[in-house]
C-alpha cells in the first residue's frame, strides 16, 4: 500500500470567535423567510384569511394535499432532549440548541431541505415520545439526534411504529451508512469478501450498534463481527453491563478483551475514545487491515500512528484534515431528499443500504474538475480515496436517487418517481456548486499554504484577520508595520502573533531591490530614484506589492484604510496586467439558491463593445476557476434590441465581437437582468443561445454593476463577496474600505488561490 499523504492543518478559532460567530447579526443561524410575495393587500388574503381557508379545507378532505399546498413536503424535525451532546455528553435540552440549528442549516445548504430544531426537555422516554408524536403532522420527517443509548433505541423504534413518516436517528444509522461505503470500497481493494471478513467494533453505543446491523444486513456474517465495550468483548454468557440491544450482538467466543479481539483480524470499527487502539492491536491485525477510528474529535488511534507500525493499512477517520473522512454530511441530507421526494412513509433497511452501496459507486468514479480544483489533485479510487468528500455536487445527484428507488421497491413510496433521469437533474438544479466556493478554495489552499502580505499590518482587523489565516491553515502571513505598534496592538486585542510575521518597510533588507525595480518601471513616466525610494520606504502598498513582484510573498491583500482606486492605482504602479489579460473587477453575489459573477464591478467605467468582450472573456475565466461552466448574460437595460439605445448598442456589437473570437463558453446579450436569470422569461426568446438562467452577468458599465450589486447587498440580503481583482500578473486583492477580519481573510484565501489563474 502506498504511504500515506501527510494531514492537513485542522482549522482553529477561539472561544470568543465561536461565540462571536453565533451572536453576530441575528443571533443563531437560521430565519424564516416566505417563499410568496407580502407584498400587497391581496398577497395577505391569499396567504391568510380569507384565501388560507381553500388549502384548509383541501387537506381536511384528504390529508396528501399537505405535501401540495405546505412546507409538509420538504420539512424536517432536528429533534434532541440533550443528553449526548456531540463528544460533550448530557448537558440539557436548551445547550443542544446551537447542534441542532447546524444541523438544520447543514440540511439546507446540502439539500436544500427546510427543517426546525426541537428541544424537547425530558429524560423520559414516554414523554419525548408522545410529544414527537401529537407534533408530528406537520412534517415531512425527523431526524433525531444526540439522544443517549439505549432510550434512542426505543425512542426511535416506537416514533417508527407510531407515525408514517420518516424517522431516522442519524448517531446511529448516518455513521452505519457512511462507514459502511467506505468499508466495501476497502473490501474491494484488499481482494476481500464480505462472507469471509472478520471485524471488531469497539464502541457498543448507537453508532456501534447500527453500524453492526447494517453490516449484517449487507452480507456479514453474526459470527465474524465481534463488538467491545468498556468492559471488553460481549460474549454470549456475558451478564456484567449487558442490555437486550448488546446481547443482540453477543457472539461465541474465547476472547474476552479488545486486545485479544484484534488478534488477526481484517477491520477494525472504532466508535470510542482517543488512544483505545494501541500500537500492538494494530500489529496484531491481518495483513493489509482497515482501520475505520471514527471517535471525534480525536481518534482512536493517528494515520500517522499507524503508518509509524505498518505500511499496509487502510485508514479512515472523523476528521476532515485526514482522507477518508466518515462524514455523517454525506448521508442524513441526501437519504432524506430521496425519502422526501417520493413521500415516503419510512427510512427502512433496503434504503440505508442503497444510500451506501450509491456512495462507494460514486468515490469509483472519475473526480471532477471542481473536486480537483478545491483540493489541489485529482483523487483517484483507491487505499486513500474511499469515500466521496463532502463537497462533492454529484452527491445530491447520486444518493437521493438511489434511496428513492429502493422506497419504491419496498412499497414506502406514496409518490413514485416516473423519469429518474429528469428527477436528477432537477435534483442537481438544487444545489449550485458555487455555494460551496469558499470552502473548496480554502481546501484548495490548505493543501498548498501560501506566503501572504497583509500592506495595513498594524490596523486591528488586519492582525486578527492575519491570526484567523494562520489558525486555518491556509499559510504564513507577513504584516507590514511597525513592529512595535504591531505587538502594542495585539497586545491590547488578545490576538496570538503566533506563525505571523512582521516587516517594517523602513528597515528591510531588501529595499535597495524594491527601490531598483521600481525606479526602472517609472523613470520614463516622471518618477527620480528618490520618488521610488520614497514609495517603498513609507508607502505600504508599493512595498508590499514589490514583495509580491520580486517573489518574496505569492499574494498581497490591501484596502482597509484606502479606496479601492487608490489602492488599485499604488498597485499598478508595481505589477502589469497578466499578457493577453484585462484588469476587471469581478463580484460574487449570493443569494438564495444561486451564486452568480457580476462583472466588471471595479475598473472600467463605460466599456466600449471591445471592452465589454474583454470583461465577459475575464470573468467567464474566473467562473470556471472557482468551478463554474459558465454562461454569460450581457446585460443592458434592453432584451434583444427592444427598447433601443446606445448602451444596448454596444452590448449588441460585444456580442457580436464574441462570435469572431469563437470563445468556448456560453454568451448571449442584449438582455435584461431578469431575463437572464429567470429561466420562466428565457422561454419567450426561444433563440436565446443559453442553455439556462446566467451565472456570469458583464454589466454595461461600472457604475451600473456598483450600484446594482451594493444594492442586493444592503437591500436583497445577498451577500457579496469582493469586488475580486482579476487579470494581473500577480495575485493581489483589494478589500472594501474599513473591512471586517472575516473579509480580510476570504480576499487573503482568494488571492492565494489566484483567481486569475
Amino acid at each position: 500500500m502506498p504511504a500515506k499523504p501527510p494531514g492537513l492543518k485542522r482549522p482553529t478559532f477561539t472561544d470568543q470567535e465561536a461565540l462571536q460567530f453565533h451572536s453576530s447579526g441575528r443571533p443563531g443561524k437560521l430565519e424564516v423567510i416566505a417563499t410568496k410575495p407580502m407584498a400587497t393587500q391581496r398577497d395577505l388574503s391569499l396567504a391568510y384569511s380569507p384565501g388560507v381557508a381553500v388549502p384548509v379545507l383541501a387537506i381536511a378532505e384528504d390529508e396528501s394535499r399537505a405535501y401540495d399546498y405546505t412546507t409538509k413536503g420538504n420539512f424536517v424535525a432536528v429533534i434532541t432532549n440533550g443528553t449526548a451532546i456531540l463528544g460533550l455528553g448530557n448537558r440539557g435540552a436548551l445547550a443542544a440548541k446551537p447542534v441542532m440549528e447546524g444541523k438544520a442549516v447543514l440540511f439546507k445548504r446540502f439539500a436544500d431541505i427546510d427543517s426546525i430544531d426541537l428541544e424537547v426537555n425530558s429524560e423520559d422516554t414516554d414523554e419525548i415520545i408522545n410529544c414527537v408524536k401529537l407534533l408530528g403532522k406537520g412534517w415531512g420527517g425527523i431526524n433525531l439526534e444526540d439522544i443517549k443509548a439505549p432510550e434512542c433505541f426505543v425512542i426511535e423504534q416506537r416514533l417508527r411504529e407510531l407515525m408514517d413518516i420518516p424517522v431516522f436517528h442519524d448517531d446511529q444509522h448516518g455513521t452505519a451508512i457512511i462507514a459502511a461505503a467506505g468499508l466495501l470500497n476497502a473490501l474491494d481493494i484488499t481482494g476481500r469478501t464480505i462472507e469471509d471478513t472478520k471485524l471488531v467494533c469497539n464502541g457498543a453505543g448507537a453508532a456501534g450498534i447500527a453500524c453492526l446491523e447494517l453490516l449484517k444486513a449487507i452480507g456479514f456474517k453474526p459470527e465474524n463481527l465481534i463488538l467491545c465495550d468498556t468492559k471488553g468483548v460481549i460474549y454470549q454468557g456475558r451478564t456484567d453491563g449487558m442490555n437486550q440491544w448488546k446481547s443482540a450482538y453477543a457472539v461465541k467466543t474465547d476472547k474476552r478483551t479488545l486486545a485479544e479481539a484484534f488478534e488477526g483480524v481484517d477491520v477494525a470499527f472504532g466508535l470510542s475514545v482517543k488512544g483505545a487502539f494501541t500500537p500492538e492491536m494494530i500489529k496484531s491485525m491481518a495483513p493489509n487491515p482497515i482501520i475505520f477510528a471514527m471517535a471525534n474529535p480525536d481518534a482512536e488511534i493517528t494515520p500517522e500512528e499507524v503508518a509509524a507500525i505498518r505500511d499496509d493499512a487502510i485508514m479512515a477517520t472523523g476528521r476532515s484534515d485526514y482522507p477518508n473522512q466518515i462524514n455523517n454530511v454525506l448521508g442524513f441530507p441526501y437519504i432524506f431528499r430521496g425519502a422526501l421526494d417520493v413521500r415516503a412513509s419510512a427510512i427502512n433497511m433496503e434504503m440505508k443500504i442503497a444510500a451506501a452501496r450509491a456512495l462507494a459507486d460514486l468515490a469509483r468514479e472519475d473526480v471532477p474538475d471542481e473536486v480537483a480544483s478545491a483540493y489541489g489533485a485529482r483523487p483517484k479510487f483507491g487505499p486513500d480515496y474511499i469515500i466521496p468528500v463532502p463537497f462533492d455536487p454529484r452527491l445530491i445527484s447520486y444518493v437521493p436517487p438511489a434511496v428513492a428507488q429502493a422506497a419504491m421497491d419496498t412499497g414506502v413510496a406514496r409518490k413514485p418517481i416516473v423519469d429518474m433521469e429528469i428527477y436528477r437533474q432537477q435534483l442537481s438544479a438544487r444545489r449550485d456548486p458555487i455555494a460551496s466556493t469558499l470552502t473548496q478554495v480554502y481546501n484548495r489552499v490548505r493543501r498548498q499554504p501560501k506566503r501572504v502580505v497583509f500592506a495595513e499590518g498594524e490596523e486591528e482587523q488586519v492582525i486578527r484577520a492575519a491570526a484567523n489565516f494562520v489558525g486555518q491553515g491556509l499559510g504564513t502571513p507577513v504584516l507590514v508595520g511597525r513592529e512595535d505598534r504591531v505587538k502594542a496592538a495585539a497586545a491590547d486585542n488578545g490576538i496570538d502573533l503566533d506563525g505571523i510575521e512582521i516587516i517594517n518597510a523602513r528597515l528591510s533588507t531588501r529595499n535597495t531591490a524594491y527601490i531598483n525595480y521600481l525606479y526602472e518601471r517609472l523613470q520614463r513616466h516622471g518618477y527620480l530614484i528618490r520618488d521610488c525610494q520614497r514609495l517603498v520606504n513609507t508607502d505600504r502598498n508599493h512595498f508590499a506589492a514589490c514583495m509580491v513582484a520580486l517573489g518574496d510573498a505569492d499574494a498581497m491583500v490591501t484596502g482597509v484604510t484606502r479606496n479601492f482606486s487608490v489602492a488599485l492605482e499604488d498597485v499598478r504602479r508595481v505589477i502589469d496586467p497578466k499578457p493577453g489579460h484585462r484588469v476587471i473587477g469581478v463580484s460574487l453575489v449570493v443569494t438564495r439558491g444561486r451564486t452568480v459573477l457580476v462583472a466588471d464591478t471595479a475598473v472600467t467605467e463605460m466599456p466600449a463593445a471591445e471592452d465589454l468582450a474583454d470583461i465577459a472573456v475575464e470573468a467567464a475565466g474566473v467562473a470556471r476557476r472557482l468551478g463554474y461552466e459558465p454562461r454569460v448574460g450581457m446585460l443592458a437595460f434592453s432584451t434583444f434590441g427592444h427598447p433601443q439605445g446606445e448602451r444596448s448598442e454596444r452590448v449588441i456589437e460585444a456580442v457580436k465581437i464574441l462570435d469572431h473570437r469563437r470563445v468556448d463558453f456560453e454568451y448571449d446579450g442584449d438582455m435584461a437582468a431578469d431575463v437572464a436569470l429567470n429561466p420562466e422569461l428565457m422561454t419567450a426568446y426561444p433563440f436565446c443561445r443559453l442553455s439556462g438562467p446566467a451565472n456570469v452577468l458583464v454589466m454595461p458599465a461600472f457604475h451600473s454593476a456598483s450600484i446594482s450589486t451594493k444594492m442586493l447587498q444592503e437591500l436583497g440580503g445577498a451577500t457579496v463577496i469582493g469586488p475580486l481583482l482579476v487579470g494581473l500578473d500577480r495575485p493581489v486583492q483589494i478589500v472594501p474600505l474599513g473591512a471586517k477580519d472575516t473579509q480580510l481573510v476570504n480576499l487573503a484565501a482568494l488571492a492565494a488561490f489566484n483567481v486569475s489563474g
